[in-house]
């Protein structure tokens, strides 16, 4: 797609976490599409080095702020004009961090979200797009998990998504896509999502024991960050033209992986000669995670393309160059 001119954007957006891995990614891919994007972070999680393939592109103005402060967007859209939509992906993202700080992790990831979310409406921006997380739905459920099963969640963490999710749903603006395991290239602290993948890999090329919590038989949904974010475009409404989702939808495959299964393969993947290390499970984790899809596939017609195997090689293989950026 040929790149408008700087001063002729198609959309101008606001991401926030834009320094993180999903919202780096996310930035890099509107600026792509010919969008402006002002982008916020505060590097409480997130680094300057995932910025900087598109620091100083002519669409993008960054502003080292944090989500907390009282009329964000206002301030923001001052100096840049009227965003055509949210991101809104900055939070606390640490599931064992949120059990030590509850109270911190209710005030970033529910409170400035529901202040972000009043804002927005009130100006009357289009589409409000928020990561929502599959630590919403908490104790495991049966089979692949729809929308409305969410109830329980197992840490401060998961709480403030679901209270996010279910504010934005029932008050008919904007829209939370719960994800499920994200994973992909990613620098810095290993998320809620993409944890595991990582330090499997940095153990691999380390050719030591992979260490596993449990015994191995806890589920996930591994989806490709780069299919999330294609998903989170998609429900903004930017990519088609349309308009931004309203509600609360899962993204994710629809297959479900076991822990002991993604080290076989990430071991296998790799060429290490390692086996595996059994430690105590812990407090928090979810024993079972599957997304049921439908309704954000018959919403979008959007489903995920990377099959796993090719989204590990493709991990493996990006941090194979980048060994000192592996947390």
């Amino acid at each position: 797609m040929q790149m408008p001119s700087a001063t002729r954007p198609l959309k101008r957006c606001l991401v926030t976490g834009c320094a993180g891995n999903v919202g780096s990614k996310l930035t890099q891919t509107l600026l792509d599409m010919g969008h402006a994007v002002v982008g916020v972070d505060s590097f409480f999680s997130g680094l300057p080095a995932n910025m900087e393939p598109f620091k100083d592109h002519a669409l993008f103005r960054f502003e080292r702020r944090s989500i907390t402060e009282p009329e964000l967007i206002a301030s923001l859209g001052a100096v840049s004009g009227r965003f055509a939509c949210v991101f809104h992906l900055a939070a606390i993202v640490s599931v064992p961090w949120s059990m030590e700080h509850p109270e911190e992790t209710m005030a970033v990831n529910w409170d400035a979200t529901r202040a972000l979310h009043r804002e927005a409406r009130e100006l009357g921006i289009p589409a409000f797009v928020f990561a929502g997380s599959a630590a919403e739905y908490g104790r495991p459920i049966a089979g692949a998990v729809q929308e409305d099963q969410a109830s329980d969640p197992q840490s401060p963490y998961g709480w403030s998504k679901y209270v996010s999710s279910r504010h934005i749903e029932e008050s008919g603006y904007g829209c939370s896509l719960r994800f499920f395991n994200l994973y992909g290239p990613a620098r810095g602290k290993p998320g809620p999502y993409d944890g595991v993948v990582r330090r499997f890999m940095a153990l691999a090329l380390d050719n030591a024991p992979l260490t596993i919590h449990g015994q191995g038989q806890q589920t996930r949904d591994f989806v490709y960050v780069h299919d999330a974010v294609k998903a989170v475009v998609t429900a903004s409404g930017l990519g088609n033209g349309g308009v931004g989702l309203q509600g609360v939808y899962n993204v994710g495959t629809g297959s479900s992986t076991t822990i002991r299964g993604l080290a076989d393969l990430t071991i296998a993947l790799s060429g290490a000669d390692c086996g595996v290390c059994l430690q105590p499970k812990r407090d928090g984790d979810i024993e079972h995670s599957l997304a049921n899809t439908d309704k954000f596939h018959a919403a979008t017609g959007f489903r995920p393309s990377t099959p796993l195997s090719q989204g590990l090689g493709q991990t493996l293989d990006w941090f194979r160059q980048h060994r000192s950026e592996i947390a």
